[in-house]
């Protein structure tokens, strides 16, 4: 027994669970847990969606996911149009999106759904990454402990590729693992379609190769196999080809697209290894038992590959970070979770005696509830009301009304997709200072108007959607676009809703 009072184990020990196991330490063998009915991939899988799918409707959208629905309800054509110019790297997603929400409907939970399932799918391949590297009592922690993380239900509740990204590397390690045990065409082929789908989900994903090569050439070194080396070179190459036009396209738009994010110091790793689990105090609880199997005296090989897929990325993305594009953020490397997971899991599976393992486990489940019915609430992921001002804007709309939401520098909050997103179909409001719509222009924001007073043509009332925290009704707005509205309209009414103010103007000369 290690000092840590807990058993390493190996892919060469016998399970965990086996009525005779023979390794030191642990007596005559514990008996065979009583097994869940069907595959532990299985009912991890389908616990995960329970628990994601659990108020999955509850909190409003937020801007990142209004960006979805907008894309999403497009014709195709219109949507391919827009991506040649903005969001390219979200295409994939949004193309599945669209088919969706033509099937589905585009309520908040139909829109989340496809990213709850994804996330589920992912606790499938964790799980089975588990059972491959380690035994199956891992593999049971996996799927208990992957339900839980907060950060699964946050990201398995967004109408963002997020999941699917997860999805698609945590299949890809698991796959990369069979290709490995033994090598075959009908191996790497599913590994391919799994590279591949990871970097069209989102192009930052592909530093999970950098960890996947590391892997492969440390097998290598074990058996000297070449052919191993050249047949993962081969499907990486094959699998990168779709995906290079989308990085090159990318690249264009990476302005527009991602030059807000600021170039990472140091503390940025803890800042973001608190962001990555949904949670400060599970990132530390997490940390804290993924680094027992790294301790083990044997049986380390696995731990120092999970370690690798874990840690590379996030090392490799910082490194990237300090050069003119910054991107270094929880969300773009959330595919490291399922890795970190494992290895948790492996670490409290193998604590002696086997009922602390269990104990730990459910403690850290118990850890992360208050950060689950936290995400869960209305406001936690905006502090805008957007459907209380599209009430406000419906119970007085007339036809011919006018709309002018806050633009401008501010455009990034989408205020007017916070609004847009909750209006009936009868109430159809003219942006007044949208020279060209969004539409027109391939884009996700409207071309707006050079000169305001003549946008406003014989236009009689306008909504106008503000800010809140201030009486004026034109806070925020361009200075064009204010003087504008007020040189040729009265207040008639005002109010504030949380983070809003919706004001109807009236035309008076």
């Amino acid at each position: 027994m290690t000092s840590a009072g807990m058993l390493p184990v190996s892919p060469a020990d016998p399970p965990a669970d086996s009525p005779a196991d023979p390794r030191p330490g642990t007596g005559a063998g514990p008996a065979t847990p009583r097994r869940l009915p069907g595959p532990d991939w299985l009912w991890a899988a389908l616990l995960t969606l329970v628990v994601t799918a659990f108020g999955i409707g509850r909190a409003e959208p937020w801007r990142d996911e209004l960006a979805s629905w907008n894309a999403a309800t497009r014709s195709t054509g219109e949507l391919i149009d827009m991506l040649g110019r903005v969001d390219a790297v979200s295409g994939l997603y949004y193309l599945l999106l669209h088919g969706w929400v033509s099937v589905f409907g585009d309520s908040t939970a139909m829109l989340r759904l496809p990213s709850a399932l994804a996330m589920a799918a992912a606790a499938a391949f964790a799980v089975l990454t588990a059972r491959r590297l380690f035994d199956r009592r891992t593999a049971v922690f996996t799927g208990l402990l992957f339900a839980f993380v907060p950060a699964v239900s946050r990201y398995g509740q967004e109408a963002r590729s997020y999941a699917f990204v997860v999805l698609a590397v945590t299949a890809a390690t698991w796959l990369l693992l069979r290709a490995l045990e033994r090598p075959a065409l009908r191996r790497w082929a599913p590994y391919a379609l799994a590279v591949a789908a990871a970097g069209l989900f989102h192009v930052v994903s592909l530093l999970f190769l950098l960890p996947h090569g590391l892997i492969v050439l440390l097998r290598w070194w074990q058996d000297r196999r070449g052919r191993t080396l050249v047949a993962y070179a081969v499907t990486v190459a094959a699998a990168l080809l779709p995906v290079i036009p989308l990085v090159l396209l990318g690249q264009r738009q990476v302005g527009r697209q991602i030059s807000w994010i600021k170039t990472p110091h140091l503390r940025s790793i803890a800042d973001l290894w608190s962001n990555l689990f949904g949670s400060p105090m599970i990132g530390l609880a997490i940390a804290a038992v993924a680094l027992l199997p790294l301790a083990w005296s044997r049986g380390r090989r696995p731990a120092v590959e999970l370690a690798l897929v874990g840690a590379a990325p996030i090392g490799a993305a910082w490194v990237v970070s300090q050069g003119s594009t910054s991107y270094f953020m929880d969300r773009y490397l959330l595919f490291t979770l399922p890795a970190w997971v494992v290895l948790a899991a492996a670490g409290l599976a193998a604590l002696r005696p086997r009922r602390a393992g269990a104990l730990a486990l459910a403690a850290l489940i118990l850890l992360g509830l208050p950060d689950q019915r936290q995400m869960r609430t209305e406001w936690s992921r905006v502090g805008l009301d957007g459907e209380a001002a599209a009430r406000v804007i419906a119970k007085g709309y007339r036809p011919g009304d006018g709309f002018v939401p806050v633009r401008g520098a501010d455009r990034v909050f989408m205020i007017d997709f916070q609004v847009e997103y909750y209006l009936p179909q009868r109430v159809q409001l003219r942006d007044v200072f949208a020279e060209r719509s969004a539409l027109a222009s391939d884009d996700l924001f409207p071309q707006e108007c050079a000169r305001p007073v003549q946008c406003l043509g014989s236009t009689q009332r306008v909504w106008v959607v503000t800010w809140s925290g201030t009486k004026n009704p034109y806070h925020k707005l361009p200075k064009e676009q204010a003087e504008a509205l007020e040189s040729h309209y009265r207040v008639a009414e005002s109010q504030t809703v949380r983070g809003l103010r919706v004001s109807l103007l009236e035309r008076v000369r």
